[in-house]
């Protein structure tokens, strides 16, 4: 599955405009979490499993990762979470495809604010959105780091009644990635 995602992550950088010669920086051990808040329960996730891959010269950005490998603290809110809100049967994976909006040239080392502007897909729903980050370049690396927020209903999500106090309509989704240069 991980040969399958960066396969999928370097056929959709081709596809927007790659032309050789042009600096790739990817990993498939990205981290990707998300944390939920309410007065009665906080939920927290992460995924350790996460594949991204950046083309510098074009600022494509691809990340995709799979909803199973999220790993919670109670394995009980894991097989909920997987069953029941994200149906991970029927929708395996969330994936982002985008641009980074600024003007950077990340083979000078420095830390970098940047917005990536693309489509993230969760749910199999498909929405448009921009992510705020910091990039800091070395000569050989580079670490991203962003966090946004996202609302359940905007993809469909649907909390049950039952436990509509335990989850929180807006989930905070945290990134953090050391993409190594190729």
């Amino acid at each position: 599955m991980k040969k399958l995602t960066l396969f999928f992550l370097f056929f959709l950088i081709l596809g927007s405009g790659l032309s050789y010669g042009q600096t790739l920086y990817r990993t498939s051990v990205g981290e990707l979490s998300f944390f939920s808040k309410t007065p009665v329960l906080d939920i927290e996730a992460v995924n350790k499993k996460v594949g991204a891959i950046l083309n510098a010269g074009t600022k494509d950005l691809a990340i995709q990762a799979k909803i199973t490998d999220f790993q919670f603290p109670n394995k009980l809110m894991q097989e909920h979470f997987n069953e029941n809100y994200l149906e991970s049967e029927r929708f395996p994976s969330t994936k982002f495809a985008g641009k980074i909006k600024e003007e950077v040239d990340f083979s000078k080392p420095g830390t970098y604010p940047v917005t990536a502007e693309g489509n993230l897909t969760i749910h199999g729903v498909t929405k448009p959105v921009q992510v705020k980050g910091t990039i800091v370049a070395t000569a050989t690396a580079l670490q991203v780091n962003f966090s946004f927020q996202v609302r359940t209903a905007d993809y469909q999500i649907e909390v049950p009644t039952l436990v509509f106090d335990k989850i929180a309509e807006t989930i905070t989704i945290t990134g953090k990635f050391n993409l190594v240069k190729q």
